[in-house]
C-alpha cells in the first residue's frame, strides 16, 4: 500500500510540477529541497487545496485523476502549514476539544498529545496569548487529535528556536513512531529530516533530484 503522487503541469504561471513518486503508508517521508523546489505544492495537492494535472491515489483510494476529485474533507488529511492560523475566538483547549469532537476513534490520545507537545500550560489561552512557536504547537496537537489518515507537515518547526525545535522533533519522532498513520515532512533541513524521518525524496525545481547525492 502506498501513497502514489503523478503530478505534471503549471501550478502557477511560472512554476510547474513534474514528478512521480510513491510514499509508504507507513512511517515518516520527508520530502527535502530549496524554497521552490515545489514540496508545499506537493503537499498542497495531496491536500486537496491546491490543483495540478495528474493522479494521487491513497492505497486503493482515487483522490484525484482526470476524472475524480475527492474533496479535502473526505481525505481525512491532517495537515501543519506554515503560517496556518488557530480559530482566534477559540482556546487551545477548545480547539482541541474541537478537533477530538469531529474525530473517528484513531490512535492519538488527547492526554498524552497535549504533554508531548508541552500545551499542558496554555490551555486556557486565545493564539492572541500564544508566541509563533506556541501557536505551532497548538496546529500540531490538533492536526494529531483529528485522527487522520494521512498526516501532512510543512515545515513545522520554523517558529521555534532551538531547544524547542530539538524538543518537539523528538516528542513528534516518539508520537509518531509509536502509531500507523503515515507521514508526509516538508523541510529545507536535512539534518532535521534525518532525525525523524524513515524514507527521505529530494526534489529541486518541481522534480525529483535525481543527481543529489545520499
Amino acid at each position: 500500500m502506498t501513497l502514489r503522487i503523478a503530478l505534471s503541469g503549471p501550478v502557477s504561471t511560472d512554476f510547474a510540477l513534474d514528478l512521480k513518486i510513491e510514499v509508504p503508508l507507513n512511517g515518516i517521508t520527508a520530502l527535502v529541497g530549496p524554497s521552490g523546489s515545489g514540496k508545499t505544492s506537493v503537499l498542497r495537492a495531496v491536500a486537496g487545496l491546491g490543483h495540478c494535472h495528474g493522479h494521487i491515489s491513497f492505497g486503493a483510494d482515487c483522490w484525484q485523476d482526470g476524472r475524480v476529485r475527492v474533496p479535502t474533507e473526505r481525505r481525512r488529511v491532517g495537515y501543519v502549514f506554515q503560517g496556518m492560523g488557530l480559530l482566534p475566538h477559540l482556546s487551545v483547549c477548545e480547539t482541541l476539544d474541537y478537533a477530538v469532537r469531529r474525530a473517528p476513534a484513531g490512535p492519538f490520545n488527547r492526554a498524552d498529545v497535549i504533554a508531548r507537545t508541552g500545551l499542558s500550560g496554555l490551555l486556557d489561552r486565545n493564539p492572541s496569548r500564544l508566541s509563533g512557536g506556541e501557536a505551532q504547537r497548538a496546529n500540531i496537537a490538533r492536526a494529531l487529535l483529528s485522527q487522520p489518515r494521512l498526516l501532512l507537515m510543512d515545515e513545522p518547526l520554523t517558529a521555534l528556536d532551538a531547544r524547542a525545535r530539538a524538543e518537539l522533533l523528538k516528542a513528534l519522532h516518539d508520537l509518531l513512531s509509536a502509531t500507523a498513520t503515515p507521514v508526509l515532512y516538508v523541510s529545507h533541513d536535512l539534518a532535521e529530516v534525518t532525525q525523524i524521518a524513515t524514507n527521505v525524496i529530494r526534489m529541486a525545481n518541481g522534480r525529483l533530484d535525481v543527481l543529489a547525492p545520499d
